[in-house]
């Protein structure tokens, strides 16, 4: 079906925002509960951070398979059971009993989660096609908005003493089985699956590893700002621990709000010139935080930070989708697996540059990359056919 109704349209829209919610908050979920993991299998910090890179390797290695299967069968065939698979590939690490197991149940989940990140970005292309207008970074502000709601029922379950797997099982079950109906409301597949031919792979190109490296160079940012900005604010500004923490929550809610504008944003100032002004912001508002050096003006410095990164991501994923349509998961797939790459090294990026020229000083590169980003702005201008 290649011109959906608005009512098909719509119910996509609807579907495709719950798959997002439910990767936020199995996500968020998870890392709630790692404080709960670590103390009942007794892991070291290093120990644990094996686990941790376990999920990374999964997910890096499910971006080799994910765009092809994507592409080979389409996004509504390939979203709905990988979103059932992740909701129940959650609660096994929330139940392993040993180091290994756990290390192999977080790279099942970090496997299976890639199929679902990318299907279900592309099939948002599809529907954002469909729309004739952007929507794109309301989807990531319901993984936003997922992430929140997963680390609440997680905080909720750790009050009352319940275990990790609880936790995740309470989170999973229920999210397997609504996935179930709301798959049935995405965009009908354009191809029978018997007749689909098999796509060739879609070639590494220079604009592909560009918008890779924009979008890795945002997720540096954001993980910098999970990482790092508690840490500033209590040993560098001398904050208590309380306004300390303030510092992520407020970066975190300026990312949502600034997802749910950002389709607003898209429309009025188009994708260029939206990364172009989000980078600038990001920059702008970073290097506040950490050149005027007092409290209340870096966590306003911070928010601005999460307002300018907030928009990034979701118009490369965009522009990636839209680059090839017939190879959509597979350019979905090659940005996302460069860029993902930045939420892992952020912040030992920061780390180890913390090492060597302070804190403050290796939180520039993050203020750096939000400036790289905004003269990257205009690789994002929409393809223009061939004249004839």
């Amino acid at each position: 079906m290649n011109n959906p109704t608005t009512r098909q349209a719509a119910g996509a829209r609807r579907a495709v925002s719950f798959f997002f919610i439910l990767l936020g908050a199995t996500s968020g979920a998870w890392a709630a509960r790692i404080p709960a993991v670590k103390h009942d299998l007794h892991l070291s910090d290093g120990q644990l951070s094996y686990g941790l890179l376990a999920i990374a390797a999964g997910l890096v290695t499910g971006m080799r398979f994910a765009g092809r299967l994507t592409d080979r069968f389409g996004s509504a065939r390939v979203v709905t059971p990988a979103a059932v698979a992740t909701a129940l590939a959650i609660i096994p690490p929330g139940y392993a009993p040993t180091l290994p197991l756990l290390i192999a149940a977080l790279f099942l989940y970090g496997f299976i989660n890639a199929s679902l990140d990318v299907a279900m970005n592309a099939h948002g292309v599809e529907i954002e096609r469909a729309y004739g207008r952007p929507i794109m970074s309301s989807f990531h502000g319901m993984f936003s908005l997922g992430g929140l709601a997963g680390a609440a029922l997680a905080g909720l379950f750790a009050w009352l003493d319940l275990s990790a797997g609880a936790t995740l099982a309470t989170a999973g079950l229920p999210l397997a089985a609504f996935s179930l109906y709301a798959g049935r409301h995405l965009l009908p597949p354009t191809t029978p699956p018997t007749t689909a031919a098999a796509p060739t792979r879609a070639r590494w190109s220079g604009w592909i590893i560009l918008m890779g490296v924009v979008a890795f160079a945002s997720l540096v940012g954001e993980g910098a700002a999970v990482d790092w900005t508690a840490v500033y604010l209590f040993e560098d500004l001398h904050a208590s621990q309380g306004v300390a923490a303030l510092g992520f929550a407020v970066f975190s809610t300026a990312m949502t709000i600034g997802r749910f504008a950002g389709d607003h944003l898209a429309l009025r100032f188009g994708p260029v010139r939206l990364v172009r002004y989000s980078g600038f912001l990001a920059a702008a508002g970073l290097l506040t935080a950490l050149l005027i050096g007092r409290v209340p003006v870096a966590i306003a410095g911070f928010a601005l930070f999460g307002l300018g990164l907030s928009t990034i991501v979701p118009q490369v994923f965009s522009a990636a989708g839209n680059h090839d349509p017939a190879r959509a998961g597979q350019a979905i797939a090659q940005v996302a697996t460069v860029g993902y790459a930045g939420l892992v090294a952020g912040p030992a990026i920061i780390g180890g540059a913390a090492e060597i020229i302070t804190l403050p000083g290796a939180l520039v590169i993050p203020a750096l990359l939000a400036a790289f980003m905004a003269a990257s702005s205009g690789a994002l201008r929409p393809r223009t056919p061939p004249t004839p």
